[in-house]
Parts: structure tokens; C-alpha cells; sequence
């Protein structure tokens, strides 16, 4: 059974959501079975890296937010994601473009799903933990030398546009599934998960998707009757 993740690297919730939906995964009886994949989505595909403010600031200037707005979301996240066992410094977190951090990930999937996954995780942890900054090269080789890229291969991704197309595809297909914020699970293409939900509600969800897997997989009911076949032989 196939699920594809449409997420950011900059997005707290889809890191919270990851740490929940890792729990479901875990319990669910035919974890084997499963394909899933992290799909890109740009939040902010125009924002210029800037070391030199916060997030706080960033989102207070850039986005219009004011300040007490800010600092409440920063506390109802830090508090969400310690209820699952996550150190949420998001108040040191970068304003970073995260266009690079997406194409390292694909190219992560270029060799096995588990090296994209612990990518993903290398990246958020990087970002909301850490207050690393995912759009710079140093960080980036750090990181995806760690999950088992080679430094060579992750430098001319870098010096490159390569996967790019393969970012701007995954948008692409996001709003053709109707994905209009992250993160949002698609289960078979048939049950989508939006927001992120307690680990119990994706252990629901895997199930029911799993059913309709599963339905899927019957073989054709054929009803017989008069018929004739390719060697002229009609009964």
C-alpha cells in the first residue's frame, strides 16, 4: 500500500505530525506492506535565506503577524511537540528558502525510501531543534553525509538545479490532489489525513486504507457465458 506525504522541512506541524505518524506506522499490522513516500511542498518558494533575524521576526515583518500572535503559535507548538517527545526550539529556527533541502531528498530517494526517510527526520531535527540553517551547503553535506550520500554526489547536487523539476512536480501534483496546506497524508489514493492528527487517528486511518487496499487487490469476477475466442472457437 502506497502513501505519499506532501510536507516542508520548515513546517512545525509536519514534523509533530512525522513523530505521530512514525508511532502509527510502528503498531500497524502490516507495516511491512507499506510504501511511503515524502512529497515536496515549498511553503515559500520566493524566501531569501536570512541569517540576520529570527522567525519571530521574520514572520512578524514578512508575513504582517504581530509579535504576540507569534510567540503564542511558538508556545502552542513547542508545547505539542513535547507531548510527543519533541525539542521544539522554534524560536531559534532559521528563515530558510528550503528548495535545496527538498531537491537532497530526492536525491535521498534516488537510493532507498529508508535514506529519504531519515533525511526527513535529519532535516527537521536539523531545523527546529538544532536552529541549523537547511539552506546552507555545509549543513546540507553534514546531513546527507550522515544518512549515507556521498559528499561528491551531494556537492554537484548543490552546484546544480538537479531534481528541481522533481520539486516543482510534486507542487504540481499536490494541487491536483487538492492539497491546500501540510502536512496532508494520501493513503491509496483513496483516504487523505490533513493536519497533524494524534498517532491514534493515523492508526485509524492506515486501517481503513488498508481496507480499501485490499479490495482492490481481488482478483476480476468474471460471469461466463456464450462466447468466442481468438482461435474461432465459439461456445
Amino acid at each position: 500500500m502506497k502513501i505519499n506525504i506532501w510536507s516542508d522541512v520548515r513546517c512545525p506541524f509536519c514534523y509533530i505530525a512525522k513523530k505521530n505518524f512514525d508511532k502509527a506506522l510502528a503498531q500497524f499490522e502490516h507495516k511491512d506492506e507499506v510504501e511511503v513516500t515524502w512529497k515536496s511542498y515549498e511553503l515559500d518558494p520566493e524566501l531569501k535565506t536570512d541569517t540576520s533575524i529570527s522567525t519571530l521576526e521574520y514572520l512578524a515583518s514578512n508575513k504582517q503577524m504581530p509579535t504576540q500572535q507569534v510567540e503564542q503559535m511558538f508556545a502552542q507548538v513547542k508545547q505539542m511537540g513535547k507531548e510527543v517527545g519533541l525539542e521544539m526550539n522554534i524560536e531559534e529556527s532559521i528563515p530558510a528558502n528550503s528548495k535545496n533541502a527538498h531537491r537532497l531528498t530526492h536525491l535521498a530517494y534516488s537510493k532507498s525510501n529508508e535514506m529519504a526517510d531519515k533525511l526527513t527526520e535529519a532535516l527537521f531535527k536539523a531545523h527546529f531543534t538544532d536552529g541549523k540553517n537547511i539552506d546552507d551547503n555545509e549543513v546540507l553535506t553534514e546531513l546527507g553525509k550522515e544518512v549515507g550520500l556521498g559528499e561528491k554526489e551531494i556537492n554537484d547536487l548543490l552546484d546544480s538545479d538537479t531534481f528541481a523539476y522533481e520539486v516543482r512536480q510534486d507542487q504540481m501534483e499536490a494541487g491536483n490532489t487538492g492539497v491546500r496546506g501540510v502536512p496532508f497524508f494520501v493513503m491509496h489514493k483513496k483516504f487523505a489525513v490533513s493536519g497533524a492528527q494524534p498517532t491514534e487517528a493515523f492508526l485509524n486511518a492506515l486501517e481503513k486504507s488498508w481496507h480499501y487496499f485490499k479490495e482492490d487487490e481481488k482478483p476480476m469476477e468474471i460471469i461466463s457465458g456464450n462466447s468466442c475466442d481468438t482461435d474461432g472457437n465459439c461456445e
